[in-house]
Formats: C-alpha cells, sequence, structure tokens
C-alpha cells in the first residue's frame, strides 16, 4: 500500500519546523550570524513550497508573511532582533497547529499583527552590520548542473529555466556530455547541465533564488557577464563533486550507479513496519531456543549443527534489529531548547541549557515516552529550583541559572540525569507538608531518601500558590508511574542552597531483555537482569529461622526479603535449598526467595493480555523453548506489593 502523500508531508513539515526553531533558537545568541539568518528563510520558504503543492493553502500563505521578513533580515533591510525571533517562533507553533488542521485564525492573525510590529521596529534600529543586497548588473553567465536526484525529488527543470527567463533576456544552451550510453541510463536521473546568459537588471540574489530547493546539492557558477567566473560557496554533494573522468564502454554505468548508492544512503521506514519487524524477529528467536532444545536432545549431528547455525543468523538479526530501533537521545535533548526560552521568559529567570551524552543511544519507544516526565522535572526545576537573578548575585552565584541535561550508558541501562544549580529542595517543608496531609506522623523519623520520595505522592505539592507551571499537586507522581512502567526507577539528590539532581535509569530496549530463569513452585518465571546484583542460597533450617522477620545480612547490611512462593500462593513446599535472588530498586536492595535458579535467558517481551494487565507484579510475558509461558517480573511493583504482605504478616506474629 503507497504511503498517503499528506502524511508524508506532514512528517517532513515536522521536520523542517524542527530545524528553524533549533535555527532561531541558535540566532537568538547570534543575531549577527547571516548563515543562520540564510537558513531559517530557506526553511520557511521550503515549508511554504511544500505546502503549496500539497494544498495546505492556509500553511503557505502565513508562512509567507514570515519569509517576507527573513527575507528583509537577509537582505540586510531588517535587523534580526530578539522579538522578531520571539514571534517566529510562536508563529512556528501556528504553523504546526496548521499542519495538524487545529489552527484558530484569531491566533495567527494575531502573530501576524506582532510580526508586523516586531519588523517595523527592527527597521527602525541602528542599520545593521550586515552587507547590504548585492547592486544590479547589467547581465550574468551561469553554468550548472542539478543533483542526479533532482527530479526524482520534485524538481522540474523545465520550471528552473523558465523562472531564469522571467528574469530578463536569457539565452540558453543545454550540455549533454555527462549523458551515459543508453544500457546504463537511469530514467528517473537529470544528467543534463545547461550555460545561460541572462541580460537585464538582475540582482544575484533574484538568481540564487531560483535554485533555492536544490542550490546546497547541485554545481553552479554564477559570474557577471564579460567577468571571469566566481565560484559559488555552497556544499557539493560528494558524487556530484567527483572529478569528471571519460567513460568507456565497460564502466558507463559507474556514475550512474554511483549516485544511486547515495540516493539510497537514508531510507524513511514507518515505526509500526519496525515494530512488526521486531515481533517477527522475537517469534525467531523463539523458534530457535525451541529448535535448539530438540537438537539438543536428539542425536543428529546434521539437525545440531543447522540448529547452531540458525542460532547465530537469529543472533545476528536480534542484535541488528535492536540497532535499527536505536536512536540518539539528542533526538529528544534538542526539544527542550524552546522548553528552556519559554520558561525563561515565562519565569523572568535567565536560564542556561547544557546537554551532555547527546549521541548515547536509546530504543525509539523509551525516547517518545520521557519527553513528557523530563517535561515535568525541567519545569519543577525552573520554578521552584532556580532562584532569581538577584537572589542569585545575593547569594554568591551566577545570576543565570543552570539546567543540565546528561545521559550515559551503563550496562543495560541508560542513566538520564537532570541537575540544577538551584536552591536545592527544602526538606522542612517537605515534611510540613506531608504531616499536615496526614503522610507521615508528626516527629517520624526518616532517611533523607525516604523524604525526598514524597514528593513523587499522588496530588503533593510544596508551592506557595498555583502557577502556570506548577503547584496544582499533579505531575511528580505521573513521573514516577511513567517511569516504572518503563521498568526504570527515579533517584533524587538535594544540596540545601547548591541544588538538586534527579536521576532515571532507564532499560535500553523494551523489546528483548536479558533475563534470570528461575522457578517458583511448578511456575517459571523471568527477572531482568539488569536488576540483579547477586545469588545467595538459602537453606531450609535459615528459611525457618528467619519466619519471624524475613531479613538477612549481607556484609554489614540487613536486606529484606520476600518469598514468592507466600506472594504468589503456589501452595507447593519449598525445596530443601532455595536461592535469594538479591536485586536493586532504586536505592533499596530487596531480596526475592525462589526454589530454583535455571539460568540466564534472552527474553523475547510480550505484552500481557487486556485481562491481566492489571496484575501489577508482571511486566510482561515470555514463551520459553518447550512453548511454555513464563511471566516476566515487575521489581519494583512487585516489591511494593509484598512489602505490605509481609507487615501484616509480622502483625499477626
Amino acid at each position: 500500500m503507497s504511503e498517503d502523500p499528506t502524511a508524508a508531508f506532514r512528517i517532513e513539515a515536522g521536520e523542517l519546523l524542527e530545524q528553524v526553531e533549533q535555527g532561531l533558537l541558535d540566532l537568538r545568541d547570534r543575531l549577527d550570524d547571516l548563515g543562520l539568518v540564510n537558513a531559517v528563510f530557506r526553511g520557511l520558504h521550503t515549508l511554504k513550497g511544500s505546502g503549496a503543492m500539497f494544498g495546505f493553502d492556509a500553511l503557505a500563505g502565513f508562512t509567507h508573511h514570515c519569509e517576507t521578513a527573513f527575507d528583509r533580515v537577509r537582505k540586510g533591510d531588517v535587523r534580526a532582533t530578539p522579538e522578531l525571533v520571539d514571534v517566529i517562533l510562536s508563529a512556528g507553533d501556528h504553523m504546526r497547529a496548521l499542519v495538524d488542521g487545529a489552527a484558530s485564525p484569531a491566533d495567527g492573525q494575531a502573530i501576524l499583527d506582532r510580526l508586523a510590529a516586531a519588523v517595523d521596529a527592527a527597521a527602525g534600529a541602528d542599520a545593521p552590520s550586515a552587507p547590504a543586497a548585492p547592486a544590479a548588473t547589467t547581465g550574468w553567465t551561469l553554468t550548472f548542473t542539478l543533483p542526479p536526484d533532482a527530479m526524482a525529488n520534485g524538481t522540474n527543470p523545465l520550471a528552473l529555466l523558465d523562472e531564469l527567463r522571467e528574469l530578463g533576456e536569457a539565452t540558453i544552451v543545454a550540455r549533454t556530455d555527462a549523458i551515459p550510453t543508453l544500457d546504463a541510463l537511469v530514467p528517473n536521473h537529470c544528467m543534463v547541465g545547461w550555460d545561460c546568459t541572462l541580460i537585464g537588471d538582475i540582482t544575484r540574489d533574484a538568481i540564487e533564488d531560483v535554485f533555492l530547493f536544490v542550490m546546497d546539492d547541485m554545481e553552479i557558477t554564477i559570474a557577471p557577464l564579460a567577468v571571469e567566473a566566481e565560484e559559488v560557496a555552497v556544499a557539493p554533494d560528494p558524487v556530484a563533486d567527483a572529478p569528471s573522468l571519460p567513460v568507456a564502454a565497460n564502466d558507463a554505468g559507474k556514475p550512474a550507479a554511483a549516485a544511486s548508492r547515495a540516493q539510497g544512503e537514508h531510507v524513511r521506514v514507518p515505526a509500526e513496519r519496525l515494530d512488526a519487524l521486531m515481533d517477527r524477529v522475537g517469534e525467531l528467536v523463539i523458534a530457535q531456543s525451541r529448535l535448539s532444545q530438540l537438537a539438543g536432545h536428539g542425536q543428529d549431528l546434521a539437525l545440531r549443527s543447522v540448529s547452531e547455525e540458525i542460532e547465530r543468523l537469529a543472533g545476528e538479526m536480534r542484535d541488528t534489529m535492536m540497532v535499527l530501533r536505536m536512536v540518539p537521545v539528542s533526538t529528544l535533548f534538542g526539544r527542550f531548547r524552546r522548553l528552556i526560552h519559554d520558561l525563561a521568559n515565562e519565569t523572568g529567570k535567565a536560564i542556561e541549557l547544557v546537554t551532555e551524552g547527546e549521541a548515547t543511544e536509546v530504543d525509539k519507544t523509551v525516547i517518545e515516552r520521557l519527553f513528557d516526565p523530563l517535561v515535568h522535572i525541567i519545569r519543577n526545576s525552573c520554578d521552584h529550583g532556580l532562584e532569581t537573578a538577584e537572589d542569585r548575585i545575593a547569594a554568591g552565584k551566577s545570576g543565570t541559572g543552570l539546567i543540565r541535561l546528561s545521559a550515559h550508558q551503563a550496562g543495560g541501562e541508560v542513566l538520564i540525569t537532570i541537575t540544577d544549580d538551584g536552591r536545592g529542595i527544602a526538606r522542612d517543608r517537605i515534611r510540613a507538608k506531608a504531616e499536615a496531609n496526614g503522610l507521615i506522623a508528626p516527629g517520624q523519623p526518616m532517611s533523607d531518601d525516604e523524604l525526598l520520595g514524597l514528593i513523587f505522592h499522588p496530588g503533593f505539592s510544596t508551592a506557595a500558590q498555583v502557577t502556570n507551571l506548577s503547584g496544582r499537586g499533579v505531575g511528580m507522581d505521573v513521573v514516577k508511574r511513567t517511569i516504572e512502567s518503563l521498568r526504570g526507577s527515579i533517584d533524587v539528590k538535594s544540596v540545601d542552597g547548591a541544588g538538586s539532581t534527579i536521576t532515571l535509569r532507564i532499560p535500553l530496549t523494551l523489546a528483548i531483555i536479558e533475563g534470570l530463569l528461575v522457578r517458583v513452585g511448578e511456575g517459571r518465571y523471568v527477572i531482568p537482569l539488569s536488576a540483579v546484583e547477586e545469588c545467595l542460597e538459602l537453606s531450609l533450617e535459615e528459611d525457618l529461622r528467619s519466619r519471624g522477620r524475613s531479613i538477612i545480612t549481607l556484609r554489614e547490611r540487613l536486606i529484606p526479603f520476600l518469598r514468592l512462593r507466600e506472594v504468589f500462593d503456589t501452595g507447593t513446599r519449598p525445596d530443601t535449598y532455595q536461592k535469594i535472588v538479591v536485586v536493586g530498586t532504586g536505592s533499596e536492595r530487596v531480596g526475592l526467595v525462589v526454589d530454583q535458579i535455571i539460568g540466564n535467558h534472552q527474553t523475547v517481551i510480550k505484552a500481557m493480555s487486556p485481562l491481566h494487565r492489571g496484575v501489577a507484579s508482571f511486566a510482561g510475558a515470555t514463551i520459553l523453548g518447550d512453548g511454555s509461558v513464563a511471566l516476566i517480573l515487575d521489581i519494583a511493583q512487585l516489591v511494593a506489593l509484598g512489602q505490605p504482605r509481609e507487615e501484616r504478616r509480622l502483625a499477626a506474629g
């Protein structure tokens, strides 16, 4: 089934708007950077043209006003100002709404009114330092070759030639020396070049505007008439810029083949197709596991050899598929530059965003689900954590607050930290609010981690008043639930007067994990290996001795443990030698008592059925080599479920 052109345009428009937004945010810090001005103008021009082509007339009309404003900046008529940049950022939000069909005409008109005022104010400023637009000349000579894939990407060379003719008197001659022989010809590749002479009062900008959509990838020289040609500073295509070689009969296809390879370096694939392929690879891993089990029990050496070969291929396919799903966190971190910009305007604070480890890669599904939790955390850090410039200077700090986003990989997890250098979390206010809400008893002793953990309680907020940013008692509990639904954990550290750090521990992928296969009673379960710290033996005698407290001492530290046989009500007697699997849940360590540790198991995660999704103890299921089902334990939820059970049992004596 062919892809809907409108859906394809919406994806492309989203990418263009993201590029324009990043360019605007850079431009706000470097208002005299003409390269950034040109990049923003080109993005707006492309969006306008593409919108008109796909029938988004309202988008094209609105974008035209923004493009015109930046064209004046580009030509030196208007200075780039922070106010103008802010208006175009707001216009970008309206353009997204126009693309999605959810825009309000009143909002658009209000933005255009602000744009006109910003342009008028910028035009009245001092003359910009950027060079003035080149004066018109009596004529030009052009030599140009379009990129080979120009026609495949929607460029009509004849239309470009017509636009040149509209500029003035034009003499155009085609160059056919690069056309290969018929057997090597690629029908949709443009292999013709052109020499052109233009007569008239024409500016260089007018000529470059004709080639605006393809300028970055084409070869072109533009020179005043009767003056030695001047090379245009463009970024040529590596293949198109290669030295010209004579084409013989036996290698005539090489230029076309090289261009074809360059065109196919990146392919856009819908996310659902990757998900479907991941499912098939998961099924293959399961089938391979069953084949290995059958081959291991038999005496057929040929079958065993084939099984080992399929195991190798399945492993390579799994690893390749995992890489295909991985995306750098830069795609996530880059979206917060605009958020920080808006929060700085809203709070009146000077805020700087610093990012680290942007090349760290995470599963695309994880990236998608991390955005909202990070928005909550960053908004709270800017509102609650960072002080005003006056308060910071009075405290001996820089007037600009710092938000630091960093990511790095640790084993099978990615650690994302959000750090601010603000006032820190007021523990006395947390305790007072918790006592007032009845969450803890007055004067109840608590560890620092337990006290800070109260901010994740539903409805908990220490904000003195409700603002647009915070104070409504929602947010951090949602953050914790979302992170735990990703099989991750969240940790908070804070130093009075020095700021706070929130660390998110997230698994690299949600599709296939390394697990520890264990047996409890007659059932088999999988514990995510990333949560396992060590395994101990629990004899029957030690089990009986610990009946009153369910605590073991491990390297001078008391570790509580849960008997999964009782939590799951298996109704079976314990094995003579049980095992304790010590797992880590954030800052806590807990032991899980199982009857047998079977070994490591590559686990393909299957979603629970709608009937069983409410069972908090399990994160999913997997199919074992013999075709049976094993449930995957949700460590954080299991501990939360099991601890009240242990407390009730101890209270009963």
